[in-house]
């Protein structure tokens, strides 16, 4: 059986900030018909950062939606046509003042397939030297360094849980080295 829905129609719903709703008409595999929410996101990456000291950078800031801190690798949205690589130089710098010129691409993953069309794409940055950290005037943000080791334990006691960082770690651990 050919798993594919047909796209029927697309209705605008919203249009914010950098994220679009659409409601979309769908024929399914059996030929009835239904409809899905679908959020239009230009994507982001993420940053597995190496100090020279073996440690990986992490931020932590407020997440509203969650009503918590937060422990997550350095991430940003591409703005729309961005190249990822580009983007990951930038966010390394706006948020951790940090720069590097080794940035190597380690994979990508889709956040949330059942109602997003978001990629995070995420690289491995090694041999860090000081810019300017800057970021957004509503952005607040510590930085932390932790060794693999600390951040593996976080994980399983639930310290860190945000699905792109403990992403982000695992395609880290698993790069061709």
């Amino acid at each position: 059986m050919d798993l594919r829905e047909k796209i029927i129609s697309k209705e605008h719903i919203y249009k914010g900030n950098f994220l679009n709703l659409e409601k979309v008409k769908v024929e399914l595999p059996n030929g009835e018909f239904s409809t899905r929410d679908v959020v239009r996101h230009p994507g982001g990456v993420a940053i597995i950062a190496e100090t020279h000291d073996n440690k990986i950078l992490f931020v932590e800031q407020f997440r509203t939606p969650m009503e918590d801190l937060l422990l997550e690798v350095p991430a940003g949205k591409l703005e729309y046509g961005e190249d990822p690589y580009e983007c990951a130089k930038r966010e390394l710098e706006e948020e951790t003042g940090y720069k590097s010129d080794n940035l190597e691409f380690i994979g990508k993953i889709v956040m949330a397939p059942g109602f997003s069309d978001e990629y995070m794409h995420f690289y491995y940055a090694k041999d860090l030297y000081k810019g300017v950290k800057g970021g957004d005037d509503d952005e607040f943000i510590d930085i932390k360094e932790f060794t693999l080791d600390e951040i593996n334990d976080m994980i399983r006691h639930g310290e860190i849980t945000d699905s792109k960082t403990i992403s982000g770690i695992k395609l880290f651990e698993n790069r061709e080295k």
